[in-house]
This record gives structure tokens, C-alpha cells and sequence, in this order.
């Protein structure tokens, strides 16, 4: 088996400066690729097919509007980038390759995932993200291994039933689509750490949604806000929690129970006030309050209460 190394890049557009923060603190996410040292990387199938034990092809930039028809002779490829092409279309040589573990379909032109995507039942890690797509199969619930899949910039308005059946999920990333709502059984990804869901159109965030017991990630910013459940209190591991750019006119007092917060943004958002206990976050370190019409002496209040952490008003 590969290592589970990959990359992710974040977008900024516009973006203030919690995402910053965000992104070069807990966030942060290195350009990692396949194992070269270890493991040989080919550059075309011509080469990869001098190796009948090929495992890693990397097809990153080659302007490529189909995949080469050979492709489907590399039958233990386990590492296929087809990263930053001109692919809008899905060739069926892709699926089978059913030894594939990482699949990096990102910046390209593709509008759906099609239900063959089942077919590739060892993916570990996908990466969709940057293209046109507006439809995820329920098929997806056969990727019973999979640990990270990318889905930022698409057209996604709605996400499957199925993606509680990827239990071994960690890293979703849903962010710069047009969500509303998630399915109810996504709170089966009990493995989830990392869950990205800012830039959409989230007018609430359901308390039955929180239930994710090792989340340490949770981006909700920018979206249309106005309600936090005090179901929050149950993400005892979280870590980060990003809600700038929302509604939000008053906090639940069960984001008081965040022991592990470091990082709080509230930017750009309606508070006036924070709950009565907020120095119980004695591990949070940076918090984002600018935006708000929060009065002089309740930042007094905000200030003396968190003396360790930096506090933006």
C-alpha cells in the first residue's frame, strides 16, 4: 500500500484575516504528492507500460482532453494524478484501475461523478476539487476505505445518503459550493477530524448534525448563519472553529465546554456579547471578533477573561 500522501489548496479569494490565520496555523496543507523515493513515478503510460508492476502515474499538466486509451493496462497502478487538464469527461479506462488508492482529479472540467466511481473500492484519498460538479452518486458508499475526499469548488448542491457509509473518512472538505444542508446520516463519520463547510448557503447548523466525536477542524464561514445549536458543547476534541461572516446575533452557552479550542473566529458577524463563561477556554490562543458591535466594555470583559489569548477587535 502507498503512503497516504497528497495535497490540498486552499483558495484564498478575499478572504480576511481568520482565514489566514486558519491556513497557515492548524490548517496548513503541504504539496505532497506520491512516494518517488521508494516507489518509481511515471510521467506517460508509454513509460509506466516498460514497468508491468507500475504503480504511480503522475499526468499533472499535460493538457490532456481524455486519458489515454493503454491506461487500463497498468492494472496495479495505485497512485493516478490527472491533476490541472482539460478533462470534462469521464473515459472508462479510469475505472478499471481497481487497485487505485489515490485519485487526483483536481482543476479540471468534470460536472458529475458517475456511479462506476464504485468500481475503485481501495481509494483512500480523493481529490475532485476545482471542477463543475453538480451531482455525487450514491454509489460513493462503496468507498468504504476512504479517509480524505475533496470536493471544494464545484456546484454541489446537495451531498448522498451514502457518505455515511465512508466511515473511515477524516478529512471532508464541502467548501465554495451551493449546500444548504447535510444528509442526516453524515454523523455516522465517526472518524471525521477535519469537516470544511464555509463558502455556501447554510442558514442554520442542525444540533443533530453534532455529533462527531474526534472532529478537531469545523469551517462554517461565510455562509448565512444565524443560529449555532448548543449541540456544539459535544465536539469535545475541537480545535478550530471558524464562523466568520455569518448572522450570528448570540452565542449557545455550550461553546463555553470547548476546552481544546485554540483558534475562535467570530468576525463579521451580529455578537454584541460572548456567554458568561468563556474563561473556562483557557487553551484558546486567537480570537476574531472584528465586525462586531460589541461595546467597549464588554471587550474589557472578553480581554480580562481570556488573558493568554489574542483577542482582534
Amino acid at each position: 500500500m502507498l503512503p497516504v500522501l497528497f495535497f490540498s489548496f486552499t483558495h484564498m479569494k478575499g478572504r480576511f484575516l481568520a482565514a489566514l490565520l486558519f491556513i497557515a496555523g492548524s490548517f496548513a496543507a503541504k504539496a505532497q504528492y506520491a512516494d518517488p523515493i521508494n516507489i518509481p513515478v511515471y510521467y506517460s503510460v508509454k513509460e509506466a507500460l516498460a514497468d508491468k508492476k507500475a504503480k504511480q502515474l503522475n499526468l499533472r499538466d499535460q493538457k490532456l482532453f481524455y486519458v489515454p486509451k493503454d491506461l487500463s493496462k497498468l492494472k496495479h497502478l495505485e497512485f493516478l494524478n490527472l491533476m490541472r487538464n482539460n478533462l470534462e469527461y469521464w473515459d472508462k479506462e479510469i475505472f478499471t484501475l481497481t487497485e487505485l488508492e489515490v485519485l487526483n482529479f483536481k482543476l479540471n472540467g468534470i460536472k458529475y461523478v458517475p456511479e462506476d466511481i464504485a468500481n475503485l473500492k481501495k481509494l483512500i484519498r480523493i481529490d475532485f476539487s476545482d471542477n463543475s460538479i453538480s451531482y455525487l452518486p450514491q454509489e460513493i458508499k462503496a468507498l468504504t476505505k476512504l479517509q480524505y475526499l475533496h470536493l471544494s469548488f464545484n456546484l454541489l448542491i446537495s451531498i448522498p445518503e451514502g457518505i455515511g457509509n465512508c466511515k473511515d473518512l477524516e478529512v471532508l472538505e464541502l467548501d465554495n459550493n451551493q449546500l444548504s444542508y447535510l444528509p442526516q446520516n453524515i454523523t455516522k463519520l465517526k472518524k471525521l477530524k477535519n469537516l470544511q463547510l464555509g463558502f455556501n448557503q447554510f442558514h442554520e447548523f442542525d444540533g443533530s448534525w453534532l455529533n462527531f466525536p474526534n472532529l478537531e477542524i469545523l469551517n462554517m464561514e461565510s455562509n448565512s448563519i444565524s443560529y449555532l445549536a448548543q449541540e456544539i458543547e459535544k465536539q469535545k476534541k475541537l480545535r478550530t472553529l471558524m464562523l466568520a461572516n455569518n448572522k450570528l446575533e448570540v452565542l449557545p452557552q455550550g461553546i463555553t465546554n470547548l476546552k481544546e479550542l485554540r483558534l475562535l473566529s467570530l468576525a463579521n458577524n451580529k455578537l454584541k456579547t460572548l456567554p458568561e463563561g468563556i474563561e473556562n477556554l483557557t487553551e484558546l490562543k486567537t480570537l476574531l471578533l472584528n465586525g462586531n458591535p460589541i461595546s467597549n466594555s464588554e471587550k474589557e470583559r472578553i480581554k480580562k477573561a481570556l488573558p493568554n489569548c489574542k483577542v482582534y477587535f
